[in-house]
């Protein structure tokens, strides 16, 4: 990137069986204001439902969009780990296909990314400021918080929400971080290799919309197991953080 262009975020969106929420929320991320050129990156999870046809839709209607499908269902991290394969901008930042949280909140997460503060940038839903207007269910609070508390035990960090979706990262680090995580142990595993890997990683609030699980919410009591087994990995067996390393 020259001094004087545009900085471009790929914005990578995991999805599966999404319709009801889809195309409100990619009309977001491409009508989000931001100092930075948006590539959306659609990663169908092995979709069973109409998701497939709209991302299909879409994609032939924006000339921003690239998407690609796994069969079968590999989960949320298998599809993260693909679109940064994909990716091809300057910053990647994960982004939910619900409508828990709003693209508007870019130009605030780009902010100390752009100034040259952060490696990683995470937008919390605990730091002070933070709009979260539904009420979360208290153990999902506390789970969050319990898992948050291990985490910078381990990795010497100093988080309020290391389980957010918005981890916005320099795409250089990210494309060379070493993940192997298939599901949303991706959270954890990218946090514990940006410690290992000396990133500079800044929080800052966010908007988020917490969904029921009637709503489609997914994750679970045993999600939260699995987190703490793949932080203990990350930090006792998984190696060097980086890619060639």
């Amino acid at each position: 990137m020259t001094p004087t262009a545009r900085p471009r975020l790929s914005v990578i969106m995991p999805v599966h069986n999404e319709e009801r929420t889809l195309r409100e929320i990619v009309d977001r991320v491409l009508a989000a204001a931001c100092p930075a050129d948006i590539e959306l990156i659609i990663v169908d999870d092995g979709s069973t439902d109409g998701s497939r046809a709209i991302i299909a839709e879409l994609a032939g209607r924006h000339p921003d969009i690239r998407s690609h499908r796994q069969d079968p269902n590999r989960g949320k991290g298998a599809a993260v780990r693909k679109g940064l394969e994909l990716a091809s901008g300057d910053w990647v930042l994960i982004q939910d296909a619900d409508l828990e949280y709003d693209p508007a909140d870019y130009a605030r997460l780009l902010e100390p990314a752009l100034a040259g503060a952060a490696d990683a940038v995470y937008g919390s839903r605990f730091a002070p400021s933070a709009d979260c207007r539904r009420a979360r269910r208290w153990w999902h609070t506390l789970g969050n918080r319990a898992l948050t508390a291990a985490s910078n035990l381990l990795n010497g960090q100093r988080l309020s929400d290391m389980e957010t979706c918005y981890k916005l990262i320099r795409a250089d680090l990210a494309k060379r971080l070493r993940l192997r995580s298939n599901a949303f142990t991706i959270e954890p595993e990218i946090t514990a290799r940006l410690a290992q890997c000396r990133a500079r990683v800044v929080e800052v609030p966010i908007s988020y919309r917490g969904r029921t699980y009637a709503e489609g919410k997914n994750i679970g009591p045993w999600d939260a197991v699995e987190a703490l087994a793949a932080m203990l990995y990350c930090r006792f067996l998984g190696g060097p953080p980086l890619s060639g390393a």
